[in-house]
């Protein structure tokens, strides 16, 4: 037993090495992979280019502005979104003590898919916006605001006498879905089609509006969500052990829960705002991770966020060269795929007889 516990830091020092090692692989795939082909060597000169390291060629601007301008910015955003999303997937997942928990539980994804309807619907009683600074964000922010709306309405309703119940924020959540589901359904029955065409392609996800300013907007609120999900790391441990067990503890778990809600809106609201809804990323990735390494939130919240960047990144790349050169919704491939991957797991691990690498 004291052997094991001294090799656990480096078996999960060789898992990080080897998901970075892979991330740096498939970054460098997503940025050659699409309707248009790049080769290493132009990645490396236009990553110059950009760096200031190397002055550009005007006879390659068209190939140089497109990797720059286009398919960087999608790259990087899409990895820093699997990140985003696999990490509220480990949080959610620790904060309920439950494995098949995803993100959208708490109505942050479905709440975040009504208000982008809502704008695609609507969006013509908010042309007085378009023009100002904010004009270009109106859809994000409708976004961020419904799923940040919906999260608030599931906490502020399953706290019952000042206390957070996690069983009613459970049930609660699945009507709020419920509930968000039908308005978005009803939107997209009085829209026109190019509008019910916007709802259904972004309610499946889809990074073809990356830019730069996205990017910086979602990697500064996943950074900052990461880094305050492994202060509480240790509280997730105790809190797997029960309610009671934690408290004991001295674990604050009112506190611990509202910081988690908190943190899993931020991210998953703000990511979700640009991109649409993507799933299966956020229930898979942890659950593997879980088996490979056990339940120590403190190795799988990092874990995850390197998992769940790499799945991201090969995804969209197939997503892009699959019917190139046209573009399948990302939420498409990541359901066709993880839900297979997810049943397999569970089944292999009925057969075998475990618990469920969540209670490892």
């Amino acid at each position: 037993m004291k052997a094991s516990k001294k090799l656990a830091p480096f078996a999960s020092f060789s898992i990080y090495t080897l998901l970075w090692l892979v991330l740096g692989f498939s970054f460098l795939l997503a940025l050659r992979t699409g309707a248009v082909h790049i080769s290493f060597h132009q990645i490396i000169t236009y990553l110059l280019q950009f760096s200031g390291l190397r002055t550009s060629n005007s006879a390659d601007s068209i190939n140089s502005e497109l990797f720059l301008e286009i398919r960087l910015p999608r790259v990087l955003l899409c990895a820093v979104v699997g990140a985003a999303l696999a990490v509220s997937g480990a949080l959610m997942q620790a904060l309920f003590r439950n494995p098949i928990v995803e993100p959208g539980l708490v109505g942050t994804s479905s709440g975040a898919a009504l208000g982008a309807a809502t704008i695609f619907v609507l969006g013509t009683q908010f042309k007085f916006l378009m023009n100002t600074l904010i004009g270009s964000f109106i859809l994000p922010l409708a976004a961020f605001c419904g799923g940040l709306a919906a999260t608030l309405v599931v906490y502020k309703l399953s706290a019952i006498r000042g206390r957070v119940t996690v069983a009613t924020m459970i049930l609660i959540g699945v009507a709020m879905n419920a509930l968000a589901a039908g308005g978005t359904g009803f939107l997209s029955l009085i829209a026109r089609d190019p509008q019910a065409r916007s709802i259904t392609f972004w309610s499946l996800g889809t990074f073809s509006g990356a830019d730069w300013s996205s990017f910086y907007i979602v990697a500064t609120a996943t950074g900052i969500s990461i880094f305050a999900a492994l202060y509480f790391a240790k509280g997730l441990n105790a809190l797997l052990l029960g309610e009671a067990e934690a408290q004991a503890l001295g674990i604050n778990t009112e506190r611990l829960k509202t910081s988690i809600i908190i943190i899993n809106t931020l991210m998953v609201a703000i990511a979700t705002s640009f991109v649409g809804v993507i799933s299966f990323v956020g229930l898979v990735v942890p659950h593997i991770l879980r088996i490979l390494r056990g339940s120590d939130n403190r190795y799988l919240i990092m874990g995850s966020a390197l998992l769940g960047a790499n799945l991201l990144l090969m995804a969209d790349a197939v997503a892009r060269t699959i019917i190139a050169p046209g573009e399948m919704p990302i939420g498409i491939l990541t359901a066709m795929v993880g839900a297979p991957v997810f049943i397999f797991i569970l089944i292999k691990q009925a057969k075998s007889g475990l618990g469920g690498g969540f209670y490892a």
